[in-house]
């Protein structure tokens, strides 16, 4: 026998496992061969093979991935489908501010500076506004993006623009990309920025009279407001034409997530308040009300206090008894 007719017949041998695959992507429209590839952790190709039988690498290392992949989507649908996901977007009445310093931004053109702790939605409600107003982009900052080359080539990507060849370049690449487009340059997370960086994006602002907004936590306004880098960044600071500070979540906020995950037992409410007033803010309590209608969601009922606990419990002690 041939190396070819070899590989046939161990693949034809299990042809159980393949028609068990072939089975789910039928019954789940989702699932394209590109996707079940990606949550196997093989190649498209390699999975176009298999499924057509004529694959002939390592047909047990496939078939073995291809098994694991089947038992977890067992398991999601055992657990009754998918997991247990956030409303969408929520406008409790910190969102409906940043919402209208992110317009103001936009329709004056003008630079707005949103500060403030971790977890009371400044990220989701960028996303949103970018999702529902036109010429918005999103650039995602990081340590690694702090220089003014690295900051450029994050918002070339966010402009769907080519980053690369040098700052100069990348400069009038962007600004001949949002020139007269009324549009509004978002950089989340503009805390990880240098002075120069920072300045650089003024320079982008001052060159085409788009919308800015500075995104992050309060060292973004402390470094233009005061210290060592308060001159330096004088040009930047005197430009703000809008300036919101977000310390924490109001209990009005906490409240209307709370009533968008559908949680009707009043009783609970007193922890969840306290949860959100921690570390992480709302998005500790969006974390904790996933686990908790997981809980819920296994026994077939709705969240109740103890689905509560047990989630904040696990959370914050990692599952240790």
């Amino acid at each position: 026998m041939n190396d070819t007719a070899t590989v046939t017949a161990i693949y034809q041998g299990d042809a159980d496992l393949r028609d068990q695959v072939k089975a789910v992507m039928a019954r789940e429209k989702r699932l394209s061969q590109v996707i079940v590839a990606k949550e196997a952790g093989i190649s498209a190709a390699t999975l176009n093979q298999w499924l057509a039988g004529k694959y002939q690498g390592d047909n047990e290392g496939i078939d073995a991935k291809l098994r694991i992949w089947l038992d977890a989507d067992m398991a999601r649908r055992a657990a009754g489908g998918t997991m247990p996901e956030a409303p969408s977007f929520v406008v409790t009445p910190t969102a409906a501010r940043i919402l209208g310093a992110l317009a103001y931004a936009q329709m004056a053109g003008d630079i707005a500076v949103i500060h403030g702790n971790a977890g009371v939605s400044k990220t989701s409600t960028g996303k949103h506004y970018g999702e529902s107003s036109p010429n918005v982009w999103i650039a995602t900052m990081s340590p690694s993006t702090a220089g003014v080359v690295t900051a450029l080539e994050e918002v070339c990507d966010a402009l769907g623009l080519s980053p690369g060849g040098g700052a100069r370049k990348m400069m009038k690449a962007i600004c001949r990309r949002v020139r007269d487009t009324h549009g509004l340059l978002i950089i989340d997370e503009s805390q990880h920025l240098s002075v120069p960086a920072l300045d650089e994006l003024r320079s982008i602002h001052d060159a085409t009279s788009i919308g800015l907004a500075l995104v992050g936590n309060d060292g973004v306004f402390a470094r233009m407001a005061g210290g060592r880098n308060a001159q330096q960044l004088d040009r930047l600071y005197s430009r703000v034409g809008k300036r919101l500070r977000l310390q924490q979540s109001t209990e009005a906020d906490i409240v209307a997530l709370i009533k968008a995950w559908g949680i009707t037992d009043s009783k609970c409410h007193p922890t969840l308040i306290q949860i959100a007033r921690g570390a992480g803010a709302l998005r500790t309590l969006t974390k904790t009300l996933r686990l908790a209608s997981m809980y819920a969601a296994a026994e077939g009922r709705t969240v109740c206090c103890e689905d509560v606990r047990a989630a904040a419990s696990e959370l914050m002690s990692g599952g240790e008894k």
